[in-house]
């Protein structure tokens, strides 16, 4: 019956008052009757033995809130709450519209007490990496924290470089050289002489931030703190160099602490608000790639020369393996690979390309043009269309943000004397097949990195339900190709809960029992002799 989905609530409305309890922009608070989402059961239906794990796994265009139901053998994953998200432009500044996405965490904690009430565990969240918020004295929320597409870092590698060489910070850091960096955005702040950044007394990650609206205590994640360009993959902790010759406050950077980390309970507040009493507020691996790995399904223990490397394929492509330790070498540089914060000590040794981006615009632009094709629909189109055509670099910056991502993919093609895509289908085909050669050239890289060859190439994420891209990866690098689970950071997310809550034993257990929950594809080379030579032709245009 219907009154049985129903459940009495109070319910933030979008406005912010931060754990201290100084008010920045504002509460209002309402008793109210919620619906329980059609499509989460409700607490009648677990088992008794069941433990519940909240993952908010938020991106830069979209966030949700997912419960992860372990019953001691197997894992299910189910989606509470959803909401866009994304940066706005205000005053000429673009930022995070902290307001709305703390009203959605909130909600989205709403519809799991509604759903599960006290039989969540502990809540976790994962973000983007590099952005971060500042707080002033007595805790006080200093603005809304800017958005790492914001202009502000341009040319800011230059000014950086004036002041520290390039190969001093990497040296310093290991991590690949992205102008968005946290170091940049800091920097832009301190040259501009930023009332903020004047008055600043702590810094918090986008992940951090959130932990601490949750449970009031204040924690610097390391895998997130990774990614700023400003952590000693070494020695584990800020590179106080580094931070010191770029003339940061050195108050800002406070302690770094590991994925697994009990913060303590939601708030009260929260926790009565949500029906969420006794909940914990636990660190995943709070960089979104970070959680992803942890799902990812391969068995085995981390070694210096592994055999299987991971893509997390969504917007982006992040290419990498996991190893014991950092690989900070001149080779290492000279490729912009990036050593990045794992969960369980490990190091993330990725390369950030470009990934679905290219079809998402082609679909748009199709889009405004009248062509409003579902996702199958264009796949199939590429399918049928010649094979290996025309091929581009997807890295190449004018991809980046095009004014008409097909305009911008036929103008590279006539540039390098390849024939033009003259079909929807052809273009899909020629984004997809230069995705897959660019995954052989990052493999081989890899390989060369770790000094030994790679067998087995795990995709993970929203992208793994491109098969045709999966068979294009497995005929372009040759190798065999396991494409699955879709939902990998929001896994991830839950298991590093569960093995903190002591559900799970470690994270080995974890993706043995993610293995067994979720079904995975193998894609098997099938003619890599075309590839052979379109390669060629693509190291060309590199």
């Amino acid at each position: 019956m219907q009154s049985q989905r129903l459940a009495v609530s109070l319910c933030w409305e979008s406005y912010l008052t931060t754990p201290g309890g100084n008010v920045t922009i504002g509460l209002a608070r309402r008793e109210r009757v919620s619906r329980i989402p059609d499509h989460v059961e409700p607490p009648r239906y677990l088992a008794m033995s069941s433990k519940v794990f909240l993952a908010v796994d938020i991106g830069a265009s979209s966030g949700r809130h997912l419960a992860g139901l372990f019953d001691g053998k197997k894992l299910e994953l189910t989606e509470i709450h959803r909401f866009t998200n994304g940066p706005v432009t205000i005053a000429g500044r673009m930022v995070w519209d902290l307001p709305r996405q703390w009203h959605d965490i909130v909600e989205g904690l709403r519809h799991a007490g509604a759903a599960y009430g006290a039989r969540v565990e502990s809540v976790g969240v994962d973000t983007w990496g590099v952005d971060y918020a500042l707080l002033g004295r007595n805790d006080e929320l200093l603005g809304n924290p800017c958005c790492y597409r914001d202009r502000r870092t341009e040319g800011m590698f230059e000014r950086a470089f004036e002041i520290v060489p390039r190969r001093e910070i990497f040296a310093a850091t290991g991590l690949q050289f992205m102008e968005l960096n946290t170091l940049y955005q800091l920097l832009a702040m301190r040259l501009s002489d930023s009332p903020l950044l004047g008055i600043a007394e702590e810094l918090l990650m986008m992940p951090d931030l959130y932990h601490w609206l949750l449970s009031g205590e204040k924690a610097n994640e390391r895998t997130d703190v990774s990614t700023t360009q400003l952590y000693d993959p070494q020695t584990g902790d800020w590179a106080w160099d580094l931070i010191d010759r770029l003339e940061l406050p050195r108050k800002l950077f406070g302690k770094i602490v590991d994925p697994g980390t009990q913060l303590g309970t939601l708030l009260p507040q929260l926790a009565n608000d949500s029906g969420l009493t006794g909940a914990k507020v636990v660190l995943p691996g709070t960089h979104d790639t970070a959680s992803a790995v942890v799902a990812v399904p391969a068995a085995g223990e981390v070694q210096e020369k592994p055999d299987w490397c991971y893509i997390s394929s969504g917007t982006w492509s992040l290419m990498g393996v996991e190893v014991p330790r950092p690989v900070v070498t001149d080779k290492c540089a000279e490729l912009n690979f990036t050593n990045e914060g794992g969960v369980g000590g490990t190091t993330r040794l990725l390369k950030n390309i470009a990934g679905l981006w290219l079809v998402q615009e082609c679909k748009r632009m199709f889009s405004q043009q009248g062509r409003d094709f579902l996702w199958g629909e264009l796949t199939r189109k590429a399918a049928e269309a010649e094979s290996l055509r025309s091929i581009i670099n997807p890295d190449d910056e004018r991809l980046i943000a095009p004014a008409s991502m097909p305009e911008t993919i036929a103008a590279l093609c006539r540039e390098t004397q390849q024939p033009v895509p003259e079909s929807d289908g052809q273009f899909i085909r020629c984004a997809l097949e230069s995705l897959a050669l660019k995954y052989r050239q990052v493999l081989g890289w890899l390989e060369e990195l770790v000094g030994g060859r790679i067998e087995t190439i795990h995709i993970v994420g929203g992208g793994t339900q491109n098969e045709l891209l999966s068979q294009m990866a497995a005929d372009a690098c040759n190798r065999r190709v396991v494409a699955g689970p879709i939902e990998a950071t929001a896994l991830g997310n839950v298991a590093v809960q569960a093995v903190a809550a002591g559900a799970i034993g470690s994270i080995a257990e974890a993706r043995r029992v993610i293995r067994e929950s979720f079904p995975v594809r193998e894609y098997l080379p099938e003619d890599a002799a075309p590839w052979d030579e379109a390669y060629e032709r693509f190291l060309s245009l590199s």
